[in-house]
């Protein structure tokens, strides 16, 4: 087990090792990470892999797959351009931990160019609901765990330990690796993944309701601290599921995240 400090995680002495802290742990089982926290680190390290694009650019798409359960541990992190262009780029990333894959992440990278556009080609999105001054309690031990804990929640509808949507703000108590100020999109795929908790629908005591993977759109880059999370999940009874969630900053809406979800009954 890593030693506790805080934040997620902590630079390892082997190339690309980091140490999942216990602030990693998802409520699913203990000795597994919530996967936010690895979301946020492979995004790191497409961010840090050098562009083949000239100027400044923007990731426009995320999709992260979950192999398997990502243990708290020491996970290895690695990236490269897949696909270099000179206005787009596909970048992929893998954290590894026990020498398998546990998660695999693509990214598009796409150039930034100030454009005049027509100001009817610009819509404005309704803005999310205020942010509510008290910050969240959770009263279940289930959501009582590191993750949710190294987060400070407010929700604006809903709550974790409620069915339904919900709406609530977020910030993270602590950086992503130790020493380093974390970036927007970092910040957001920490949150992003939450989704299918948030806008849960079935007894977490007697159901699995796990997603697969993540996808997060942007026409925006977060900025700030606290973001907005709006999310809603569908559910089939064949036990397939959809988590959608409406993402925002302060400023306004800047994108979306969609979760497939495993739905079934919780092992006695």
């Amino acid at each position: 087990m890593a030693v506790v400090t805080d934040a997620f995680f902590q630079p390892a002495a082997s190339p690309g090792g980091y140490l999942a802290t216990p602030h990693t742990v998802g409520p699913w089982d203990g000795r597994l990470q919530h996967a936010g926290p690895p979301s946020a680190l492979v995004t790191r390290a497409i961010e840090a892999t050098p562009s083949s694009i000239e100027g400044p650019t923007q990731l426009a798409r995320i999709t992260v797959e979950i192999l398997s359960g990502v243990p708290v541990g020491e996970v290895v992190v690695s990236a490269a351009v897949a696909r270099p262009g000179r206005s787009v780029e596909l970048v992929e990333a893998e954290l590894a931990a026990g020498g398998r894959p546990v998660l695999r992440a693509r990214a598009w990278r796409v150039r930034l160019a100030k454009l005049d556009l027509p100001d009817d080609a610009v819509a404005d999105a309704p803005p999310p609901p205020p942010r509510p001054e008290a910050p969240a309690r959770f009263t279940v031990p289930h959501w009582r765990v590191g993750y949710l804990e190294a987060i400070e929640w407010r929700f604006a509808e809903g709550h974790f330990e409620r069915p339904g949507p919900a709406t609530a703000w977020a910030r993270q108590r602590m950086p992503l690796v130790a020493g380093e100020e974390p970036t927007g999109p970092q910040r957001l795929m920490l949150l992003a993944d939450s989704g299918n908790g948030l806008s849960q629908m079935l007894d977490v005591g007697r159901w699995w309701f796990i997603n697969t993977e993540l996808t997060v759109h942007l026409h925006r880059e977060p900025a700030g601290e606290w973001l907005c999370l709006r999310a809603s999940s569908t559910l089939s009874d064949t036990g397939v599921g959809l988590a959608e969630t409406e993402l925002y900053d302060e400023e306004g809406r800047i994108g979306r995240g969609a979760q497939a979800l495993l739905v079934g009954p919780r092992p006695s």
